[in-house]
């Protein structure tokens, strides 16, 4: 059974075994990100028993845009529903703000379409990159 929380404060190994199982570089730096994670606004996340299966983490202005930067769910647990969840219950909590935008993979973007988002035509996600200084 998936049980769910809003507790920023995740430990690093968690973390890392969630960022891990989507082979995402960021799971290298366990205790930096586990102190990103408890920064951001509003984190929910998805736990099986003990372990970490999803989780979502966003960041906003204060008043009327969200960004969702992340939005991670185990492969072995995806299709259940959780992303959805996870999804919900940040759409919940920024209804009353402007805008939530994420920036999506292209194979993710049927799902995200089918949670009310839309692809903003004309405009392409950028970002600059640091590579080892990230250390």
């Amino acid at each position: 059974m998936t049980t769910y929380s809003d507790e920023k404060n995740i430990a690093p190994g968690a973390l890392r075994e969630l960022f891990s199982s989507l082979g995402w570089e960021s799971a290298n730096f366990p205790d930096r990100l586990a102190r990103a994670i408890s920064g951001y606004g509003t984190v929910f996340s998805a736990w099986n028993g003990g372990e970490l299966v999803g989780l979502i983490a966003t960041m906003d202005d204060g008043e009327l845009n969200a960004y969702i930067h992340y939005l991670l769910v185990r492969p072995d647990c995806q299709g259940l529903g959780i992303g959805k969840e996870l999804l919900n219950r940040t759409k919940e909590a920024y209804r009353n703000y402007f805008r939530i935008v994420l920036s999506s993979y292209a194979d993710a973007v049927g799902f995200y379409e089918s949670q009310g988002f839309s692809v903003l035509k004309g405009e392409v996600p950028m970002f600059c990159q640091f590579g080892e200084q990230v250390k």
